[in-house]
């Protein structure tokens, strides 16, 4: 199935949904429109309610299948699926390219991350195990033995974003099943071929049927699929909005939600000011600016504010915009034209609000062009809102405290990004900033998959790495051994 997708015999790529061990194209396809090319690249084909029940009852079945396998077993599958993962790339980065937009340069690297995330994941396998209590340090437990040991949750939900289709399920699938769980995957409406390439990737790998299910469709299948009692816990990437949804859907189920942000970078007057709007622009606009921790946010002490909006807005100019299949290319589209024609509004209202324009502005169809504002109000769309976009505001700051109540203020707290040589100011911030994670002399937009990922506020909870991840899919068990004890039996 990986070739069918990845080569298909015509064009467009079909995505069908893989239930209860088998390949379905059943039903009315829908088409995925690439925002490039503006022809319909992938089809795939939306589960009817009979669809999701087979695929809950063989999740809840097949999960016994799963948690049999030995970790050693599921680790060696997933190094093979790390290893497919980098003999396949070029053809997924094309695919991501055509049903999103994303620069086939930019997609390479996301394979290469799916691979790391992958292998993670193996190792993170042969690491499950549990602990040896101390209860014979209390009275009542003297002449006892406690032991716990981490058990499969059961049967997993991941419902994957549009904006990283492959790395982000690499994630979610991975852990699950590194954990031994079933997993359910509903894929994103706008990457649908992506999302079942990786799953055939996956299958070839030797993953079991019982492990992995694909259903596609939009938020109705989503709300079934979370409302499903047959569903242990919930991993959810996507809007806050959205994520609030899964949650109200899910009810007393376990849930991991990455969420919204609209990242702010801090760039303080001891700054290596070339650099740090180098890195800004490389990573402001990368993906169109379609990531959760984008560089949307640039808060530059005043002192050298004049020298970096100078220095971004050149290196801005530099970034060439164009076809997503072209190598050279540094930004393609958005995922849809409404998408960039609501980035286009809110830069539009910001300047009517007194922003300067310095750069871009206008689109074509779903390409924005990379825009550069300086100074909106702190009220505006753009600073208080997740732009999701290629976009990114510089506004000036005067102090430390001042700039990290500015930032704090935010309803988001994904990752922040900070440039400066001054340990007590990168301390301070670590402390202070109301963020999951922050990157010191580099942009928000950087992220390790091996290490803990995940916001506080309406940016979400729990922490996506498999490591932690594996901890949010699995139960621990306790077994308490009376009258058996390798403490000692004399209280």
């Amino acid at each position: 199935m990986l070739h069918e997708v990845l080569d298909p015999a015509g064009s467009p790529a079909d995505a069908p949904a893989f239930v209860a061990g088998h390949w379905v194209a059943d039903g009315q396809p829908v088409p995925r429109i690439g925002p490039y090319v503006r022809e319909t690249v992938s089809r795939s084909y939306p589960a009817a309610p009979e669809q999701i029940r087979t695929a809950l009852g063989f999740a809840r079945s097949g999960a016994r299948t799963v948690a049999a396998l030995a970790p050693a077993a599921r680790a060696a599958i997933l190094d093979r699926a790390a290893r497919l993962a980098t003999e396949h790339r070029a053809g997924l980065a094309r695919l991501i390219a055509l049903e999103l937009g994303k620069p086939v340069r930019d997609g390479g690297g996301e394979i290469d991350r799916v691979a790391d995330t992958l292998a993670v994941c193996a190792a993170e396998t042969r690491q499950i195990g549990g602990v040896t209590l101390p209860v014979a340090g209390w009275p009542r437990g003297v002449g006892d033995t406690a032991l716990t040991f981490r058990a499969p949750a059961g049967v997993a939900l991941a419902i994957t974003p549009f904006n990283a289709p492959a790395n982000l399920l690499a994630h979610k699938l991975g852990a699950a099943f590194a954990a031994g769980n079933s997993t359910l995957v509903k894929a994103p409406p706008q990457a649908p071929a992506t999302t079942a390439a990786v799953v055939a990737l996956l299958l070839e790998a030797g993953l079991p049927a019982e492990a992995v299910q694909l259903l596609h469709g939009g938020a109705e299948v989503g709300a079934a699929l979370c409302a499903a009692p047959e569903v242990d816990v919930i991993s959810f990437t996507g809007s806050t909005a959205t994520g609030a949804a899964v949650a109200r859907a899910a009810g007393a189920k376990r849930l991991v939600l990455e969420l919204g942000g609209n990242a702010a970078t801090i760039v303080c007057a001891d700054a290596d000011i070339a650099n740090a709007a180098r890195t800004c622009a490389r990573t402001g606009y990368s993906n169109s600016g379609q990531s959760c921790i984008s560089v949307q946010r640039v808060y530059v002490q005043r002192s050298r504010y004049a020298e970096f909006l100078e220095s971004f807005r050149a290196e801005v100019a530099r970034l060439r915009v164009g076809d997503p299949l072209d190598q050279s290319t540094d930004v393609g589209s958005m995922v849809d034209e409404d998408a960039a024609a609501r980035v286009e509004k809110w830069t539009a209202e910001a300047v009517a609000r007194g922003a300067t324009l310095l750069l871009g502005g206008t689109r074509d169809g779903a390409t924005l062009h990379p825009t550069v504002l300086a100074d909106p109000p702190q009220d505006c769309a753009v600073v208080a809102e997740e732009v999701f976009g290629a976009l990114v505001a510089v506004l000036p700051f005067d102090d430390l405290a001042g700039v990290i109540d500015t930032c704090n203020r935010s309803r988001f707290g994904l990752q922040a990004g900070l440039f400066t040589s001054d340990i007590n100011t990168i301390v301070t911030t670590w402390r202070e900033l109301q963020v999951g994670g922050l990157v010191v002399n580099g942009s928000s937009n950087y992220r390790l998959d091996h290490v803990p990922f995940g916001g506080v506020k309406d940016s979400g909870f729990g922490r996506e790495s498999p490591g932690h991840m594996i901890e949010d899919y699995t139960v621990v068990k306790t077994l308490i051994l009376r009258g058996m004890s390798i403490w000692g039996e004399e209280s």
